[in-house]
């Protein structure tokens, strides 16, 4: 019996080692990014809208939870339609595919539902990256709500989503100039976060000023939602730090392990400043801080081990504590709802904080050109030009496209009237609360 089962056995050798060079699906992968996609997909609907709204006047909620949503579903279709081909796809010129990933997968075509990224279906991975696209132009929204047209917003997702976003993902992702240098952004930290708050802040600038600000105060409608918002936003940032792991492996275990500790720090360190500063944590600063901390650790999570996450997540605090108290106050910008503050400064902390405590124990994490030589500081200065290819680009295409949207719907703000009756009713026709 023995020698018929190791017969039986070498007659299935070759055709076993055959079949293992060919990709092949996995179950645990694949669940596991289907769950991630979805937790990143809550993040932005629920979470990030939450969080805005709560902060917004209450003449202004609707809109600005309205503002999130429209970019989310819009983005996502712009996303299918040629984002993910200019991100993601084949270029055949290859001075243009430092920049740009072609056209040849708009509306997605080359692409079989039978089709894999490793070990998972490609059209999840497609899934995927258009929830990271989608909130991204959300986040900047933050920045110019209670002021800007709806309409002009939603030209302006669509135009974004093209020009500014998907050029700088393949950039950084998908195989072009920075990712060829070896720049490292585990889940987004120049993608995603720098992307979107610098955005917000150039468009507030376009836009203008709320009027009578900074006289008037403005009062959050309501510190609970934006404090369910903040959880809802840990919550889905599993999928987005863990789920950039692409599978059920030890590098997601990680990446969860690290958000979490990073994010509770800096949550425990903007309560403390502002119990030290202002003799009163407030549950507002709290979820500020546990923002922050998700944001400085994206680009690192991946990266960096429980010490690594500790000096990101505090440090991310403390610049962000500082972008939304101190920096807007000395520039004298509006940026409404801190996306620059809080998204671009703790995310360009933690892009760079990455260069300097990547681990280098093992091929799965610190990989690149520079691991080999352990060359910190050369590590550092491609994370620099990685954060100022991303700067320049972001700053000359949200500038175009603003105008662009702006000449399309006869200006982009709104007149004084609507702003002064609020954007719920004068846009929507409708009020966050009945009461």
């Amino acid at each position: 019996m023995k020698i018929k089962l190791l017969a039986l056995l070498a007659l299935m050798l070759p055709a076993l080692a055959f079949a293992g060079d060919a990709p092949k699906l996995d179950s645990g992968d694949t669940a596991w990014m289907m769950i991630s996609t979805a937790l990143v997909l809550l993040m932005t609907p629920a979470g990030l809208a939450l969080f805005y709204s709560g902060m917004t006047r209450s003449k202004n909620s609707l809109n600005t939870y309205a503002m999130v949503v429209g970019a989310f579903v819009v983005a996502m279709i712009v996303w299918i339609v040629a984002g993910y081909s200019i991100a993601f796809g084949a270029n055949a010129d290859a001075g243009m595919q430092k920049f740009f990933g072609g056209f040849a997968n708009v509306m997605l075509n080359g692409i079989k539902w039978t089709d894999l990224s490793g070990t998972y279906p490609t059209y999840v991975f497609v899934a995927f990256q258009g929830t990271f696209a989608a909130i991204t132009v959300a986040i900047a929204s933050g920045s110019v709500i209670e002021r800007i047209k709806f309409s002009t917003w939603i030209v302006i997702v669509i135009l974004w989503g093209l020009i500014v976003y998907a050029p700088v993902a393949h950039m950084v992702w998908g195989g072009g100039i920075l990712m060829g240098k070896g720049a490292l952004d585990f889940a987004g930290g120049t993608v995603v976060h720098m992307n979107g708050g610098l955005a917000g802040l150039v468009l507030a600038i376009l836009v203008g000023k709320r009027a009578n600000y900074p006289k008037i105060a403005v009062k959050p409608m309501s510190v609970m939602l934006t404090a369910l918002g903040a959880a809802l936003l840990w919550f889905g940032w599993y999928g987005f730090n863990a789920g950039s792991a692409f599978g059920a492996n030890a590098i997601a275990g990680l990446a969860l392990l690290t958000t979490t500790i990073a994010t509770a720090l800096a949550g425990i360190v903007w309560m403390l400043l502002e119990w030290i500063i202002y003799k009163k944590p407030t549950l507002l600063g709290l979820a500020s801080g546990i923002v922050a901390g998700l944001v400085a650790i994206t680009p690192a999570a991946g990266f960096v081990n429980v010490e690594g996450s500790m000096i990101v997540g505090a440090v991310g605090s403390l610049v962000g504590f500082f972008g939304v108290v101190s920096l807007k106050k000395i520039f004298k910008y509006d940026d409404s709802l801190d996306a620059f503050g809080i998204h671009f400064i703790a995310g360009l902390w933690g892009a760079l904080a990455t260069g300097l405590l990547a681990v280098k124990d093992n091929d799965l994490l610190w990989d690149g050109p520079l691991k080999a030589s352990g060359d910190r500081m050369g590590q550092f200065m491609v994370q620099l030009e990685s954060v100022g290819v991303t700067i320049a680009w972001v700053i000359v295409g949200t500038v175009v496209v603003y105008f662009i949207a702006s000449a399309v719907t006869g200006g982009g703000r709104v007149d004084k009237e609507t702003e002064e009756m609020g954007l719920d009713e004068a846009t929507h026709g409708e009020k966050s609360f009945n009461l």
